[in-house]
């Protein structure tokens, strides 16, 4: 997507109300409107005056009764029957041999890729679920192990031991060799024949959702889903200066996700973050569930949310179908 006026006043139109392709228009109410079943509260300063950009900003409720449809697009979608093929590869970067999980679409590519991000608990289970399932949705999918400097092959459960030893490993991390390893995955992408050569897009949760926010800064990374990063606007691995500093260095198009009751992330947190995107005219939407907490999209955690995941997977879809698979 360009960030030309032209295509801002578009999406508005499909995004207030107004009358979309087929005849079919939106219920919009006086504090928002309603999409995927779940009512949206709109910010009143929606666009950003800084290059039309892309900048909607949503608070999704989960109230029963508007929210069917949205869960069930997001179970159509994680059950399609699509074959893949898994494994565990290596990615070189100079003397560095980085552990990552691969799971590709079998048939006829080349299909875009995604880089996924895990939690402070490693290449785990759940994030191989995670990868294999971007890959049932047409991407070649590959989650590499971010702790290979200082504990290969690290996994874990959820427990609170496990916590504490992941958050460990995690202060360990610097900024530069994370956005090198991820740098050296973009580069091996580009050597499989079942990959697309022009664009790849990222996606990370809890630590990972960190990450994504820097990989991000990287010129090849189109598109990012960065869910519940904490640290982002006073944190950054091995730096002095927080990761916010390096918006304006965003190319792409970012999603950002967000409970509202999430104990790592104060709600003024989010709102700073989207003020410095608004302000650098970045590409992007925030959304805000109402009620959930940290690791909500985590089916393997106490804080899961099926209905704020169910929506957040639906967003997913459509960021990554529009910036990746559209060329």
């Amino acid at each position: 997507m360009k960030r030309g006026s032209t295509e801002v006043r578009g999406n508005l139109q499909k995004w207030c109300g107004h009358r979309r392709g087929g005849g079919e228009k939106s219920a919009v109410g006086r504090d928002g409107w309603q999409e995927n079943g779940l009512f949206k509260k709109i910010s009143k300063n929606t666009v950003s005056p800084h290059s039309g950009a892309y900048v909607i900003v949503e608070r999704v409720q989960n109230r029963s009764k508007l929210r069917s449809e949205s869960v069930k697009k997001a179970n159509a979608m994680s059950m399609v029957d699509v074959q893949i093929k898994s494994d565990w590869v290596k990615v070189p970067n100079q003397d560095l041999l980085i552990s990552a999980y691969l799971s590709q679409p079998m048939g006829v590519g080349p299909f875009p890729a995604v880089i996924v991000f895990q939690e402070i608990f490693g290449v785990n289970a759940h994030i191989r679920e995670v990868t294999d399932k971007i890959a049932k949705m047409g991407y070649v999918a590959i989650a590499p192990a971010l702790y290979q400097r200082t504990a290969p092959d690290f996994e874990v459960g959820y427990t609170d031991e496990d916590l504490k030893v992941g958050r460990e490993y995690k202060e360990q991390t610097k900024a530069s060799e994370l956005l090198s390893d991820t740098q050296a995955t973009v580069e091996y992408l580009k050597t499989l024949p079942s990959v697309k050569k022009d664009g790849v897009g990222c996606i990370g949760f809890c630590f990972g959702g960190h990450v994504a926010y820097l990989a991000a800064t990287l010129s090849e990374i189109q598109a990012t889903a960065s869910f519940y990063g904490a640290g982002i606007v006073n944190w950054c691995p091995g730096e002095s200066e927080p990761t916010l500093t390096r918006t304006g260095e965003i190319s792409g198009t970012i999603y950002l996700f967000f409970g509202t009751e999430d104990p790592l992330i104060p709600n003024d947190q989010p709102d700073r973050i989207e003020a410095e995107l608004n302000k650098q005219g970045i590409r992007h939407r925030v959304f805000r569930y109402e009620g959930a907490t940290h690791g909500f999209i985590c089916d393997q955690r106490e804080s899961y949310n099926p209905e704020a995941a169910a929506d957040a997977w639906t967003q997913v879809d459509r960021l990554f179908a529009e910036t990746l698979k559209s060329g």
